[in-house]
């Protein structure tokens, strides 16, 4: 095993039903769909203890490309393979970007805005709700640029449209989840909505995966990024 229970290593088990547990971080109790087989939980605040190290990266960098931000903020410590950090990261390269790439936007104040927004996400959402917490993150990302509200028109309807398209990729892969996955869809695909909707245009580049060595479910040549799909080519990422 590679990573999955951050206390033990044993692998995870998803409920059906909410139970009862106490996180063995913090000592909170909450109630939650997830553990390890060895009863083991951590809830998602511990889970992304450091994430506020993506500050610094998102603050400090000139690149209009999402997937290398998004890289590096996946490189630091604090970043595990699969978790709920990733429902903040998705959005806050692109936001990161999207300024580098001329898009008028406040960026420290939207990087807290999707920090508040995206840790309201759960870990498991993807499974549970169907709606993976990357893909929101890009939908979040469009509303927090075009300052969209549940009674705004025309961006309202933009960022429902950034998160069906940033869904559907996701589903047309099919799981199990991987949150560096489905990461990378959904910002190649929010990529193509802030050019063709909002004017703006990123970088986009072609992702070769670097870290299905890790996720124990990795699907290997499904993955439209696996390393086995592109034999003759350097990792890019």
């Amino acid at each position: 095993m590679q990573e999955e229970c951050l206390i033990c290593h044993a692998p995870l088990e998803y409920l059906q039903e909410d139970v009862l547990m106490e996180c063995e971080v913090c000592r909170r109790s909450f109630m939650s769909k997830t553990r390890c087989v060895r009863g083991h939980y951590v809830c998602d605040d511990c889970h992304r203890q450091g994430l506020d190290a993506i500050f610094g990266v998102c603050l400090s960098a000139t690149s209009a490309d999402p997937i290398g931000i998004l890289e590096d903020m996946m490189d630091l410590p604090f970043c595990h393979m699969h978790g709920p950090e990733h429902h903040i990261m998705a959005g806050a390269a692109l936001l990161t970007a999207y300024r580098n790439a001329g898009g008028d936007i406040d960026l420290e104040r939207a990087l807290f805005e999707m920090k508040n927004r995206g840790s309201r996400v759960p870990g498991g959402s993807c499974g549970f709700w169907g709606a993976c917490g990357a893909g929101i993150s890009t939908g979040m990302f469009v509303s927090i640029v075009t300052g969209a509200t549940p009674l705004a028109e025309d961006t309202f309807a933009a960022a429902h449209r950034m998160t069906a398209r940033a869904l559907t990729a996701i589903a047309e892969v099919g799981g199990p989840r991987c949150c560096k996955r489905d990461s990378y869809l959904s910002i190649l695909q929010a990529v193509d909505l802030a050019r063709e909707e909002l004017g703006v245009t990123m970088e986009k580049r072609e992702v070769i995966c670097t870290r299905a060595a890790k996720n124990n479910q990795c699907i290997g040549r499904r993955c439209p990024f696996s390393p086995a799909n592109h034999p003759k080519k350097e990792a890019a990422v």
